[in-house]
């Protein structure tokens, strides 16, 4: 079902602002972009200075790949680049009345087949469209499309998890109601087909919700990410329990689905280059309620902590059924149990659990102060990590259509060739080679009705990282950095 919003009229009171920073951007860095993008025919290919990594995705060096032997060819650490005629579309003409921006993400419940029967993202999709509809909104109550001061349209549609719905959806917001860009969305694999889709329809996707690490390893130079992703959550929890608390035996229960599947991936791989094997990897059917064939064999397995991959309701039920049982292993989750569903389901068994967490709610901001502010006062809820972060993602869309134009190919150039963090209200967003939100990663563990936010530096855990030029020059080639 497609639902077409147009938010210039809003009635939300906004008073005028330098944040988000959606407006013109005379910053030298943003200039110099445009300088090299602007005026080329169809067969030129703009100097855009392709970032490259040293090391991909902050891996330490004793849990990379390959056992400290050099590959022939390490990938994701030089940039993807686009090298079609598509900057030398022309802006449309005056008849244009809105700048349409696309939103698509699991907004509506479904039953199908394909999501082992009834839908269960739509509390995430609801909170993500919230946060790009208070984007479109403030932009608008700050002129819209300042070249020609026509408001920004939000076209919103809903990812029902069936993939080829999902391609279909792009495949409209690219061509028979275009839009210019488009956000979005949760569910993992839908994602993999939306952005294929939009490489194929030259459109850019901004993903502010699916943390799968394999989305950016796609390639695919038409899109993007702004929340950190399960790898980087991953390495910081493999970090806590077996660099910092020197657990020996972990356990894993998680969905069966392809979040749970790639959620703990980097979880697996990372405790096995540590010499540390996970003792046993358990899953179970999404939306299942019984699990006692699942602990039965993490008791018989001996461990001692125990990982959880899945959504808030699944996490709090096993966990629930591992206390009753009395199992007392600390419990490790990942960042969808930060929520008041975790929580309340949990009651007194949620004290001291540990989930890793893409950003600090807590951290001292005054944007972040005022985007809590407006949020709750148009949606009379406080936002949590999906509408910030679609928030983000959605203003660095509006950004770079306010400075490069209507050009999808260089509202792609502006954002994929930033160098400085965006400033988000999740906090920096640094974008790597790959296009992955690279900012600092936190471990939330609740404790006295509340969660708190830790960073790897006031835990005091070591990365064991040691940078690719530093290793070569110390002649480091199978050494793990202790």
């Amino acid at each position: 079902m497609k639902l077409i919003a147009l938010l210039a009229l809003s009635t939300l009171a906004l008073t005028a602002q330098q944040y988000p920073p959606i407006g013109p951007d005379n910053s030298p860095e943003t200039q110099e972009i445009l300088r090299r993008i602007n005026n080329l025919g169809p067969n030129e290919v703009p100097d855009l200075r392709l970032k490259r990594e040293q090391n991909y995705a902050k891996t330490s060096s004793d849990v990379e790949p390959f056992g400290g032997v050099k590959p022939y060819k390490e990938h994701f650490l030089l940039q993807m680049e686009y090298t079609g005629p598509g900057r030398s579309e022309p802006e449309p003409g005056p008849e244009l009345k809105s700048v349409r921006i696309g939103f698509i993400g699991p907004i509506m419940a479904t039953v199908s087949q394909a999501t082992g029967g009834k839908s269960h993202e739509e509390v995430l999709g609801k909170k993500m469209l919230q946060g790009a509809q208070l984007a479109i909104e403030q932009a608008n109550a700050r002129g819209g499309y300042v070249k020609r001061k026509i408001p920004f349209e939000l076209d919103i549609v809903n990812d029902n998890g069936l993939w080829g719905s999902t391609g279909n959806e792009v495949i409209t917001m690219a061509y028979k109601r275009p839009a210019w860009a488009i956000l979005g969305t949760i569910d993992s694999a839908n994602s993999h087909i939306a952005i294929r889709v939009a490489l194929k329809s030259e459109v850019y996707m901004m993903n502010s919700g699916d943390t799968d690490p394999t989305f950016i390893e796609t390639n695919i130079p038409w899109t993007g990410r702004c929340i950190g992703d399960d790898r980087q959550q991953g390495y910081l929890l493999v970090d806590y329990m077996i660099r910092k608390m020197g657990y020996k035996r972990i356990g894993i229960i998680r969905a069966s689905n392809r979040y749970g599947r790639f959620g703990v991936r980097e979880i697996k791989d990372s405790a096995r280059r540590l010499g540390r094997p996970v003792a046993i990897e358990m899953a179970y059917k999404v939306g299942g309620s019984d699990f006692d064939l699942q602990i039965q064999r993490l008791r018989e397995a001996n461990v001692d902590a125990i990982v959880h991959w899945g959504d808030a309701r699944e996490s709090a039920l096993v966990l629930n059924q591992l206390r009753k049982t009395g199992m007392k292993q600390p419990y490790f989750t990942s960042d969808r149990s930060v929520s008041k569903e975790f929580t309340e389901i949990a009651g007194a068994n949620a004290e001291g659990v540990i989930s890793g967490y893409p950003w600090n709610p807590d951290r001292k901001d005054p944007h972040l102060d005022e985007f809590r502010k407006e949020f709750i006062a148009r949606f009379k809820d406080e936002p949590d990590t999906y509408a910030a972060h679609g928030y983000d993602g959605m203003n660095m869309l509006l950004w770079a259509t306010n400075n490069a134009g209507l050009n999808r190919a260089k509202i792609r150039d502006l954002i994929a060739t930033r160098s400085t963090p965006w400033p988000g209200v999740t906090g920096a967003i640094p974008l790597s080679s790959a296009m992955d939100d690279m900012g600092d990663v936190f471990l939330a563990r609740f404790d006295k009705d509340r969660w708190t936010y830790h960073s790897r530096e006031e835990l005091q855990i070591p990365r064991g990282y040691i940078p690719t030029r530093e290793r070569v020059s110390r002649g480091l080639e199978t050494a793990a950095a202790k």
